[in-house]
């Protein structure tokens, strides 16, 4: 048999080479979207002594993404000039920052200075509630303080108006809690059931000024691994005031009042992972993932 000339080889090589490639390259797909990043935490800022919220600012900046907070901004009162103490902390990153309110924004009358300060960013004005996408994900921005069964039916139309495949909400006074200070806020349960009715993925909340977290659960907090929430409870965002805990709650998975730091939300397509962040000189960690229903 004579040889083949070296030009016919070199073309059966390639060809060759491109019907092994072909599997390779058809099992790798397309590539997965970048993931987005939410990081935050609620509790945080404030004039006084012993405030970490520079340090939990910190945080942020080396992590970079999205910002949100879940509640109490500015303390004590959520006045003009507690804000300014949030301004030179968290305030850098008010552009990219989804805010709610809390308790103690509403120290003020309507929490006027809040809905002032962050403007746009908070959603329509003197309301506190509000939804954007991010990675795509469904995220809502709620307010534990006011017209929640107005807010329920908002929810209800929101939700149906974004089937996203994945969906996570925050706002200021949990639903469940072990801490000690403030007990579960059982007005925010009508919520909770339509978040879990619409198939959401995870809740954050404030309030307690600790870091707790709940396996997947229903309203009424039974342990529902298939169609629950997990909820983290943030109130760590630089408050210095920590406070204990009592027995834990049914589903109470991990419980730190050691200190401060930030929460951070790497979601993805279908899944999700998650990471408690402490501010230096704390060891404390928390990290985890999950996927959508």
């Amino acid at each position: 048999m004579h040889p083949l000339p070296a030009f016919r080889r070199t073309t059966l090589a390639l060809a060759l080479g491109a019907i092994a490639l072909g599997p390779r390259l058809e099992a790798q797909g397309a590539p997965e979207p970048p993931a987005a990043v939410l990081v935050g935490a609620g509790d945080i800022a404030g004039c006084g002594e012993g405030y970490a919220d520079e340090a939990t600012a910190r945080l942020i900046e080396r992590i970079g993404g999205t910002v949100f907070t879940a509640g109490d901004n500015a303390y004590p009162d959520g006045a003009v000039a507690d804000l300014a103490c949030y301004e030179r902390s968290w305030g850098r990153f008010k552009h990219r920052t989804y805010p709610s309110p809390g308790n103690h924004d509403y120290q003020s009358e309507g929490a006027a200075p809040y809905f002032a300060y962050f403007g746009a960013r908070a959603g329509p004005a003197g309301r506190g509630y509000y939804s954007y996408d991010l990675g795509g994900w469904h995220v809502v921005a709620l307010n534990s303080e006011r017209d929640l069964q107005q807010e329920a039916a908002w929810l209800a139309a929101d939700l149906a108006a974004h089937p996203a495949a994945c969906t996570l909400a925050y706002w200021h006074k949990p639903l469940f809690t072990s801490g000690s200070d403030h007990p579960p806020e059982t007005t925010m349960r009508p919520i909770w059931r339509v978040l879990y009715d619409a198939g959401a993925e995870l809740v954050i909340s404030g309030h307690n000024h600790q870091y707790e977290r709940f396996a997947p659960q229903d309203a009424d907090g039974r342990a529902d691994p298939a169609r629950g929430i997990r909820q983290f409870v943030v109130g760590t965002g630089g408050n210095p005031s920590l406070y204990d805990f009592d027995a834990p709650q049914p589903n109470s998975e991990v419980r730190w009042n050691g200190g401060h730091g930030v929460l951070k939300l790497t979601l993805l397509p279908g899944r999700y992972a998650y990471e408690f962040v402490s501010v230096p000189g704390e060891t404390f960690t928390d990290r985890g993932s999950g996927s959508c229903h």
